[in-house]
């Protein structure tokens, strides 16, 4: 496919076309503008700190309403760029699929009524909702127990073959298996709170009532799908520590640790396996709460057959409003849930490789050079993933011209605004500077990767698209210097003083999540 050539690639032409004339006769080089110079100057000292020795960095400034370049170190070199990847698959999905684009479960029946007795299977078919939320699977058993039924003869069937069968990404790392971030990914699924992580539950464990007792354990939602392998005890005082791990190749999940009398329950979010069997069974227990008893078994993956009577329907919100969570919590199921909806849509195959190509093309059409980068997922966790700064700035600029960019970037995290789902992973970042309220962009973190990529308006009203990925540091973290540069574009003007001002200007300090995981990865959320 050709590329379209966009701002920076149109700057990039012009100043080619100009090195070209500079030796003509009468022809005159024109040197950086002395604002552009102290931009670039203090950048340059940002990116001279000691946490980066040995690292690599890729940094891409440009001026979105005439495409000049303000700032590019190493801007066409392919690095791991985290979550940085959503970029992609957000505006891929917003462009290919619409704000307007809904997913639906709904439930059919091949049956016949006789009464209150449903002769046939009920089948639960998935639309690939991540919001879906066990009050969500209540309100479809209240629906068929409003018309009626009382007893379904035949199976309960879950229907999540509207995407493929591979759970995991590709690429992902063993070990994130049990954690929320890494959720299995299924077109018939359940979100245990708002945050709709869809593919985990909430498991909690509260004191017994002595010590030497086991601590009392529930889930969010409730379900029968897991087994607790209570290993933790009730101390009489101590600090609280207790740790919910899920064995590999089933939902057993061990308890272990302590907790004091007294102490608030402790909590975390752990992956399911196979979430298709999670959503039939906190479906199967709405019905049975609403009175309808199903007399067969649950069965698995199986299609609902052609000409199946519908029964109950639920619709989720428009990827509009989807967008929220998506990107101010870097929420990694929905990326890839996106990817393969994008797939089956566009392509008619729910596949990470159909939603792959589809994503490509797109963005191939507003401006990045797809022979430089590779996607792998829809999140950014593959370590696989390798996108140039420059591509992501191009990305960048050309979106500002679509219909739908004003609803994408207000979704994008807010630097310093404290509300969680407007400030997002930035919440805690840039508070207090002139980048606080100002910079939208998205945080990407993986251990030894750190990017941020988006727009700051400068002082002078102009906005501007950044990104600035770094790779293979050995410091704990190196997000204060994305934030430097983030106030340094926020506080630039081309207006007033031309003394040159090279001293990085300061980031304050910021809660820190553990090495390699976002900020709003962290359960409970600490920053």
């Amino acid at each position: 496919m050709h590329r379209r050539l966009f701002p920076r690639t149109l700057a990039l032409v012009a100043l080619v076309a100009a090195a070209a004339t500079a030796g003509a006769p009468g022809a005159t080089a024109e040197a950086p503008a002395p604002a552009v110079t102290r931009l670039n100057a203090t950048i340059d000292a940002i990116l001279a700190d000691s946490r980066l020795a040995g690292a690599q960095a890729s940094v891409v400034v440009v001026d979105t309403s005439t495409g000049e370049t303000l700032y590019d170190r190493n801007g066409d070199r392919r690095l791991v760029p985290a979550s940085n990847t959503k970029l992609l698959t957000s505006t891929a999905a917003m462009a290919l699929l619409g704000s307007g684009h809904r997913f639906t479960t709904d439930v059919s029946t091949n049956g016949k009524r006789a009464g209150g007795l449903l002769s046939g299977n009920l089948y639960l078919r998935g639309g690939g909702d991540p919001t879906m939320l066990a009050a969500d699977y209540d309100a479809l058993a209240a629906q068929i127990a409003a018309k009626g039924v009382r007893v379904v003869a035949g199976n309960l069937v879950a229907d999540d073959t509207r995407y493929d069968r591979t759970r995991l990404g590709p690429d992902w790392t063993w070990d994130d298996e049990p954690y929320y971030y890494a959720a299995q990914i299924s077109a018939l699924t359940v979100a245990p709170d708002t945050d709709y992580d869809a593919g985990t539950v909430i498991v909690h464990a509260a004191p017994g009532k002595a010590a030497g007792a086991r601590p009392v354990i529930t889930t969010t939602p409730p379900t029968g799908y897991l087994r607790i392998d209570n290993r933790a005890e009730t101390v009489t005082d101590g600090e609280t520590s207790v740790s919910f791990e899920r064995e590999h190749d089933g939902n057993t999940i061990v308890v272990t640790g302590q907790i004091a009398v007294g102490d608030e329950p402790a909590s975390d979010w752990v992956t399911v396996w196979e979430p298709t069997g999670y959503a039939a069974d906190v479906f199967r227990t709405a019905l049975h709460r609403h009175g309808v008893r199903v007399l067969g078994r649950t069965v698995l993956g199986q299609p609902t057959p052609g000409g199946a009577t519908p029964v109950a329907r639920h619709d989720s919100m428009p990827l509009a409003e989807l967008l929220v969570p998506f990107l101010k919590l870097s929420n990694n199921g929905h990326a890839e849930v996106l990817t393969k909806e994008i797939g089956r849509v566009l392509a008619g195959s729910g596949t990470w490789s159909a939603g792959l190509t589809e994503i490509s093309e797109y963005v191939a059409g507003a401006g990045m050079d797809t022979g430089t980068l590779r996607q792998r997922d829809g999140s950014g966790l593959s370590r696989r993933n390798l996108v140039p700064a420059g591509e992501f700035v191009d990305l960048l600029a050309a979106v500002r011209a679509e219909p739908w960019f004003d609803t994408w970037y207000a979704a994008l995290p807010i630097a310093g605004e404290a509300e969680r789902f407007v400030g997002g992973t930035l919440r805690s970042r840039m508070r207090g500077t002139v980048a606080a309220g100002n910079v939208h962009a998205k945080t990407g973190s993986l251990t030894g990767v750190s990017s941020l990529s988006g727009y700051a308006t400068d002082a002078d009203g102009r906005l501007l698209a950044f990104s600035v990925v770094l790779n293979n540091y050995l410091a704990s973290t190196v997000k204060p210097l994305e934030d430097q540069i983030a106030i340094a574009l926020a506080g630039h003007s081309e207006q007033g003083a031309s003394a040159a001002r090279v001293a990085p200007p300061a980031a304050p300090d910021m809660p820190r999540a553990p090495e390699g995981v976002e900020c709003s990865w962290v359960k409970p959320i600490a920053c």
